[in-house]
């Protein structure tokens, strides 16, 4: 469930104040990727360029301790995919 929100455009409004301030806080790509068209659900991805996987993982890790630390929202998977080490 992405906030109190009932509608599409209620998500959406919350959904790009989220990305922003992903893509300002942290060097990372993001952008919902699916359940576009569900206003109860989101799917966001966000990627991390670098050569050390250490400083991958750790850009992820605080990325995730700040989507955790938001209450409206309420993260149900998360899937993390390294490529290229």
């Amino acid at each position: 469930m992405v906030g109190d929100k009932s509608s599409l455009k209620g998500k959406r409004k919350i959904l790009r104040s989220l990305l922003d301030r992903m893509k300002s806080k942290f060097i990372v790509s993001a952008a919902e990727v699916g359940h576009n068209n569900l206003w109860q659900r989101s799917l966001i991805a966000f990627a991390i360029v670098s050569k050390d996987k250490a400083h991958v993982n750790s850009s992820a890790d605080t990325v995730m301790d700040f989507l955790c630390s938001i209450p409206d929202i309420n993260i149900i998977d998360v899937n993390l995919d390294i490529i290229g080490f």
